[in-house]
Formats: structure tokens, sequence, C-alpha cells
């Protein structure tokens, strides 16, 4: 057998594309893998295209701005309770990074008087935020003024 060669069961690993993009977090990269047929970028990482359907994709990286297009208060049923028993402000919004990919996340930063500010003004450019939770980090965002 090709010591350079994989078996199927391996390529389709899904673990692969997950400790790559939760090690990309921890290192402060965001990974994507790109669609090789028609450039669609997925976010998260997926093996195949979900644009086209193409199953041969290629690691990429997004910088991680983009727009926050919507957002709304948590309430009590659905709130990140590690982010409460912090103390910090938050909401969960629609963010579209500027690569294309639109993904829902976390923004931290914003009370009911930001959220006021800034309502009426979106989308407005938000920035990642590589977020220590302890055992892992995750992504978030925060306005980029």
């Amino acid at each position: 057998m090709d010591q350079n060669r994989i078996s199927t069961e391996e390529f389709w690993n899904p673990e692969h594309v997950v400790e790559k993009f939760w090690n990309g977090l921890q290192e402060g990269t965001i990974y994507a893998k790109k669609c090789k047929e028609c450039g669609a970028i997925e976010f998260p990482p997926h093996h195949a295209c979900n644009s086209c359907g193409y199953h041969d994709t290629e690691w990429t990286t997004l910088a991680g701005k983009g727009v926050l297009k919507t957002f709304v208060f948590t309430g009590a049923l659905n709130a990140r309770l590690e982010l409460e028993d912090r103390g910090l402000k938050y909401v969960c919004g629609e963010v579209q990074f500027d690569e294309g990919p639109e993904m829902n996340a976390v923004i931290l930063g914003i009370n009911k008087k930001k959220a006021r500010e800034i309502s009426d003004k979106l989308p407005v450019r938000v920035r990642p935020v590589f977020f220590d939770m302890g055992r892992y980090t995750t992504l978030f965002f925060e306005l980029d003024e």
C-alpha cells in the first residue's frame, strides 16, 4: 500500500476538519474550506461544497472582519451562561465575513444603550475576538469602531 495514500475512512474522518479548525482558533487563525470547482467558501469548514456539491475543497483562512447584519438580545432560555457569569454584555447576531460566508455569532460589548445607537446603522463593521473559554478558544466578534 502506498505510504502517502490514506484510506477513504481516514479522509472523511470529521475529526481532521474539527481539529484543524479548533486548533486554528486557539492560535488566532480562522480556517475555512474553499471549493476547488466554484470557489465558494465553507464556514465552518466542510469536506464538500454546499454551493455546487463538488467534493474537493482546500484549506483557506479568513481575516475575520465583516459586518453585523442583524442582532437580538438573548432570553433566559438561550443565554450564554459562561458569559453571563463573567458579567459580559453581548448579543447574538448574523455576521457576514468580508470573504462571503455568513454565521450566527456572539457579539461582545453591546448593551441596550449601544444597541439603540447601532440598530439604525446596520450593517456595522465587526472584527474577530478569539475568546478563551478555559478548555477551548472560540470565535466571537466585537464592533470595529
